[in-house]
């Protein structure tokens, strides 16, 4: 059993018209793609599943990808009358997620919450500026080095908020790791091992040290109860407006693409 803060689903549209958060079916065919003509074209993944009960277009809110999902029995051309119908709502909520953005010099890229314009630095080290990061060595190994410089200091700065957390709450953690993860911001075992992403670095201190609170408070409550989240007040304060910036905006971290 563990704790953890997810991250945000995907968008999805229902038959029934009904937006809301959730998971489509496990188990899926996958179908092949289709491409939904205008400008731009979209590229569309066709799932059936044998637990769908209803048409499902969703918009994933971490990578952009497009899925609509066929119960077993609902032919192809009707699902794919469903997605034209629902062609302007898509179009709509991929232009509010924006393009993703590719790491090279002229990007911008926020570390710690704060918008930075990437240029080729000289010397031997990455260099923060208030207002740019300076990346030194071969443009095309501009994302691979600035990845490992990033993730050294979300390590450094999750590790100190960590170690404060657990010594005010006096319960000791076992191990921490990063991760590049799409599902989850940070997670905790019952061992005692605390898991983050990596990409916490790129958001607001006071979100990285919110999500340090939530997963330290797991050392105590290994659930989501009301306990559970006295905890994280005492350790942290008010989390409600870190806990909203993640909801809201913490699809967007996953936007930068260093390659991958």
């Amino acid at each position: 059993m563990s704790g953890h803060v997810d991250n945000p689903r995907p968008l999805p549209y229902q038959g029934s018209g009904v937006k809301g958060f959730g998971h489509v079916a496990v188990e899926a065919e996958h179908m092949g793609q289709i491409t939904l003509p205008g400008n731009p074209p979209i590229a569309v993944t066709l799932r059936r599943s044998a637990q769908a009960r209803r048409l499902s277009l969703r918009l994933s809110q971490i990578d952009g990808r497009v899925t609509l999902t066929l119960p077993r029995r609902v032919p192809e051309r009707e699902a794919l009358g469903f997605l034209r119908d629902k062609e302007a709502w898509l179009r709509g909520h991929m232009e509010a997620r924006g393009e993703d953005v590719r790491i090279a010099v002229g990007a911008v890229l926020p570390v710690e919450g704060v918008p930075r314009v990437l240029r080729a630095g000289t010397g031997r080290s990455v260099a923060l500026a208030p207002d740019a990061v300076a990346v030194p060595g071969p443009e095309e190994r501009m994302a691979a080095r600035l990845q490992g410089w990033l993730r050294t200091l979300a390590r450094e700065r999750l590790a100190e908020a960590s170690d404060r957390h657990a010594a005010a709450l006096g319960r000791p953690y076992t191990r921490l790791t990063l991760r590049d993860t799409r599902s989850r911001w940070g997670s905790c075992t019952a061992d005692g091992a605390l898991m983050y992403s990596w990409r916490l670095i790129l958001a607001p201190p006071e979100v990285l040290d919110y999500v340090a609170a939530h997963e330290v408070a797991h050392l105590a409550e290994m659930n989501h109860s009301r306990a559970f989240w006295d905890t994280v007040e005492r350790l942290y304060g008010d989390w409600r407006g870190a806990r909203r910036w993640l909801r809201d905006e913490g699809g967007g971290l996953h936007r930068y693409r260093f390659g991958d």
